[in-house]
């Protein structure tokens, strides 16, 4: 994935492999922090995407099912609000110029939920798990997605 090369909200997306990793291989503390970082440049507000949104979904769903990982339902929230993300094309639908527009808004939005549909088959492993936190993000995941 060619990182420098696209957009997040800061601008480039250089710094995305590092939060992920940190997600992957932090302490709860730091883990926590990248991820808040994370949602901050990828799902700003919790429903402004990027173009570098769908680029990290699938690494999302596989830091979601490590069990040392550990604010799995954390992910799997920010999965939903992903999933959810209909702000630039209702926006589009009012100002169809938008569409036009040298940044894709619309087809950033739309790539990252599909990003987020393509591994909805990971859903009944998550709700196999004991951990109730998990359950309930999966269940509201699983939800949002069979709308």
């Amino acid at each position: 994935m060619p990182w420098p090369e696209i957009k997040d909200s800061t601008g480039s997306a250089a710094g995305i492999p590092f939060l992920l990793t940190t997600l992957a291989r932090g302490d709860a503390d730091s883990a926590g922090s990248a991820l808040g970082q994370l949602r901050r440049r990828i799902c700003q507000f919790g429903f402004v995407v990027d173009e570098a949104t769908a680029a990290t979904v699938p690494f999302l769903w596989e830091l979601a099912r490590l069990p040392q990982v550990t604010c799995r339902a954390e992910i799997l929230r920010l999965l939903k609000s992903i999933a959810e993300t209909r702000q630039w094309e209702t926006t589009a639908a009012a100002y169809p110029k938008l569409l036009h527009h040298p940044d894709n808004y619309v087809a950033w939005e739309r790539a990252a939920r599909h990003a987020v549909h393509a591994q909805r088959d990971v859903l009944p492993q998550l709700l196999a798990e004991r951990d109730t936190d998990i359950v309930r993000a999966t269940t509201e995941l699983a939800a949002t997605l069979a709308d």
